[in-house]
């Protein structure tokens, strides 16, 4: 892939979504870019503002939560799995709406609640709990929650 075309398809790519650096640079090199060229053209891509990693963060976290009812530590973890930096979630995390991430944890807790069968309430909640910290959510939220 020549540097002309694979910079048509990476700012087409980022202008209808928000892709972080590492997720260009897997494309990039899929496509058989060399690295100077992806250098470059990553280096374009967020001199012109198609790549911004805090607008990133604040994405995906966001739609993490609204659509995948994942906790903020889930989140933090897939974004460090991304490598981006450690403010940028920090930030994105605390602009988390609280009322949002409340009903995210009941949505999860009652829907899991209503998949377990009749068990004794020691069972239930233990249930509940482990459940909730997988999705990412910390244990003095899912506490306070049940």
């Amino acid at each position: 892939m020549t540097y002309e075309i694979a910079l048509t398809r990476m700012t087409a790519l980022c202008s209808t979504a928000e892709h972080c650096e590492s997720d260009v640079r897997e494309r990039l090199q899929r496509a058989g870019l060399c690295a100077e060229d992806a250098d470059r053209l990553v280096g374009f891509l967020y001199d012109e503002g198609y790549l911004d990693t805090g607008r990133f963060c604040r994405a995906f976290a966001h739609d993490k939560l609204r659509f995948a009812h994942w906790g903020r530590v889930k989140i933090a973890q897939a974004l460090r799995l991304k490598g981006l930096p450690a403010t940028d979630i920090d930030i994105a995390l605390d602009e988390l709406p609280e009322t949002e991430y409340a009903e995210a944890l009941h949505s999860v807790l009652d829907g899991k609640a209503r998949t377990l069968r009749d068990e004794d309430e020691y069972t239930r909640r233990g249930k509940l709990i482990r459940f909730a910290l997988g999705r990412g959510f910390a244990m003095d939220e899912i506490l306070d929650a049940l």
